[in-house]
């Protein structure tokens, strides 16, 4: 604690008196010697300030200050920052089309209307398009806004608001264990954004136990296994085994071996290939044969490169399997990063037909390939980047 405080400098040494000649004390813990010449009045005593309230801390008698210099910042904070940047960057092309709006020099009809193309061109959907021009006209009117930078501030917060009600904690351990059910389309990345959670549940001292329920695929066992691996984590599988066999074993084995988390990899497929959606339901219902309570959350990871598409597989899969939470991946390099805000939209118009239905809230965001390239979703964080 010693290296971020020093002590307090001594007060000016008063005038010096008259010059006198010392003699050294002697070696034994005898009286000093008093000096030879006539004796010297002792300076009046300097008046010191007293201390401000403790800021610092005692060495022995001694106050100690702190010392005038900045704080480092938390390891997390650096990590969130160097994040924010990673996402800035991923949702470049997405932000450039639309900020490049905001150029000229006054609010008019002209920015409104290419405004309007840029979000369709983002996918941000006709709904949700709508919603926001709606918002930024509205604000601009009511604040007397002048300056486009001006309408884009008031659009980076309409946006914020527009997707707040997708932020949402994954919570582990109100059961035990969590059963996890994670469904996606070939290619989305669904097994590597398993193996992203997992490190990150594994870092937070959590004990996961894997399940290669994804049979139909080549190699996705041993892609799955491979994660096991790097994160020193347990796993189920069979090779050539039933889907929903795999996911009882690992469930029951979860239980029996004492797991924070289950997480079951199902096979990936087209929500327009009825027999295998069918296949997820069964799943769905054999994990229940094993734990009444489970799946505690069933996730969909979509591509975020596949714009309203992605919407489709949202609606498609929560139709057959009421999921919890979202996965969205592969947010960097592409243009269609506005899609989350369709999705948002989508969410507050069916919580509106259907009071409690609400919206699919998006756990993590993805912007690469790396461990650390997924993180969880915060609305305004999202916003900035992709209008910065």
């Amino acid at each position: 604690m010693f290296s971020f405080f020093r002590k307090k400098p001594p007060p000016a040494p008063p005038p010096a008196p008259a010059p006198v000649e010392l003699r050294p004390e002697p070696p034994a813990p005898a009286a000093p010697v008093a000096p030879v010449s006539a004796p010297v009045p002792a300076p009046a005593p300097v008046p010191v300030p007293a201390p401000a309230p403790a800021s610092g801390g005692l060495i022995g008698s001694a106050l100690v200050a702190p010392l005038e210099i900045p704080a480092a910042a938390p390891p997390v904070a650096l990590e969130r920052k160097g994040w924010l940047d990673r996402l800035s960057v991923g949702l470049r092309k997405t932000g450039a089309n639309i900020s490049q709006v905001f150029t000229g020099a006054q609010i008019d009809d002209a920015l409104y209307e290419e405004l309007e193309t840029a979000l369709l061109m983002a996918d941000t959907g006709v709904q949700a398009t709508e919603h926001l021009l709606a918002e930024v006209k509205r604000k601009v009117q009511s604040s007397g806004a002048t300056r486009p930078v001006q309408a884009k501030n008031i659009l980076t917060e309409a946006l914020t608001q527009l997707l707040k009600p997708l932020e949402k904690t994954l919570v582990i351990g109100e059961h035990q264990p969590t059963v996890m059910m994670v469904a996606g389309v070939n290619g989305a990345g669904k097994t590597t954004s398993i193996g992203k959670l997992t490190k990150h549940l594994a870092d937070e001292g959590q004990t996961v136990l894997l399940a290669a329920a994804d049979t139909f695929r080549a190699a996705a066992r041993e892609q799955l296994a491979i994660w096991a691996d790097r994160n020193r984590v347990e796993i189920v599988s069979q090779e050539g085994g039933d889907p929903a066999a795999v996911s009882f074993d690992a469930v029951s084995a979860g239980r029996a071996r004492g797991k924070n988390v289950v997480i079951v990899d199902t096979a990936g497929r087209l929500p327009t290939q009825l027999h295998l959606m069918e296949e997820l339901r069964k799943i769905r219902r054999v994990i229940q044969k094993a734990d009444p309570s489970a799946p505690h959350e069933v996730l969909l990871v979509i591509d975020g490169n596949t714009g309203q598409n992605a919407l489709s597989q949202v609606k498609s899969f929560d139709e057959a399997l009421q999921l919890t939470g979202l996965i969205v991946t592969k947010l960097d390099g592409t243009a269609k990063g506005g899609v989350l805000a369709a999705i948002a939209q989508w969410g507050a118009e069916r919580g509106q037909k259907k009071p409690g239905m609400g919206p699919v809230p998006v756990y993590f965001i993805g912007v690469g390939e790396k461990l650390a390239d997924l993180e969880t979703f915060n609305a305004r964080e999202f916003a900035q980047a992709l209008l910065s």
